[in-house]
């Protein structure tokens, strides 16, 4: 097998591989011995989606030789005055700048070419992130605010606004803002999730607790319905009704939630047992996500 075809037998197992700080060194340490290989130099789509996730998983892992070349070489391919690959090269200058000075000056380039171009997308993105980095939330939330006006179908940026808003404690903004993801993707199973995540920390943060969980609890219902096996809405759902029948069930049938219950500890219990197991299709879970599920069983043990 070359080594192109493990890179991409590692992607097909772990899409996201920045997921994780394993998954990302896992990738980056194989970047040299790419970048060094015959596959380095093949004109094929999926070389060149390898040299973006080289480069970013290099640049987490501090490798900034390897991202140099893999933008370097994404720079010769496309040009360096793309709007990706200006992008790209934006990342690799604020991952290796050495000062607060250094980012605020990336951050004129970037005003810069998004003056010469207001529909710049992935440049206008990159600034938004940088703000969010030098501590300006104000800017960053209008600069985003009027992208996804422009923009109304980017999922991405409506998913980013709802954190932001959710960072600045803005629940219900942040719950309108991931409703039009669900606009764009109804079958998001993350997003139906991190939607009963803020509904379940609304209603314990001052708003109406029991209709707030029985909220919280037709999302990560949704989740689990749409993805059987996701840990995060599982978790969810046996955090919720754990709280609604410690309130003695207010706003839901007691004898559904003991159910949902049984069924969320049953799920996570396996999830649990299996990926701690290493058992084979079972490895892609979190490790943290798998401790926190294993902590919330123990009480129950």
């Amino acid at each position: 097998m070359t080594i192109l075809q493990t890179l991409m037998s590692y992607l097909s197992l772990h899409p996201q591989p920045l997921k994780t700080p394993s998954t990302s060194l896992q990738l980056a340490q194989h970047a040299p011995t790419f970048l060094s290989s015959s596959d380095a130099s093949r004109d094929t789509q999926e070389v060149w989606f390898l040299y973006e996730q080289l480069l970013l998983s290099s640049l987490r892992c501090e490798d900034d030789s390897s991202a140099r070349l893999c933008l370097q070489r994404l720079g010769d391919r496309f040009g360096v005055k793309t709007s990706r690959v200006r992008a790209l090269t934006g990342l690799y200058d604020e991952a290796t700048a050495s000062s607060k000075p250094a980012l605020e000056e990336i951050l004129k380039r970037y005003n810069k070419l998004i003056s010469e171009d207001p529909t710049n997308t992935p440049i206008e993105k990159r600034r938004i992130t940088l703000l969010q980095s030098l501590g300006r939330p104000d800017e960053a939330i209008t600069a985003l605010t009027k992208l996804v006006t422009h923009s109304p179908t980017d999922a991405e940026a409506w998913s980013h606004l709802a954190e932001m808003y959710k960072d600045q404690g803005l629940y219900s903004q942040s719950v309108f803002c991931l409703e039009e993801v669900l606009l764009i993707h109804p079958n998001a199973y993350n997003i139906h999730a991190r939607l009963g995540e803020l509904a379940y920390i609304q209603a314990l943060t001052g708003g109406n607790e029991a209709e707030g969980c029985a909220d919280a609890v037709r999302y990560f219902c949704r989740s689990v319905e749409l993805c059987e096996w996701y840990l995060r809405g599982w978790y969810g759902l046996r955090l919720v009704t754990d709280r609604i029948l410690a309130q003695g069930g207010k706003g839901m049938k007691k004898e559904t939630v003991e159910g949902l219950n049984l069924k969320a500890t049953k799920r996570l219990a396996e999830i649990v047992r299996r990926a701690t197991a290493g058992e084979e299709g079972w490895k892609g879970f979190d490790p943290a996500e798998v401790q926190a599920a294993k902590e919330l069983l123990e009480p129950a043990s």
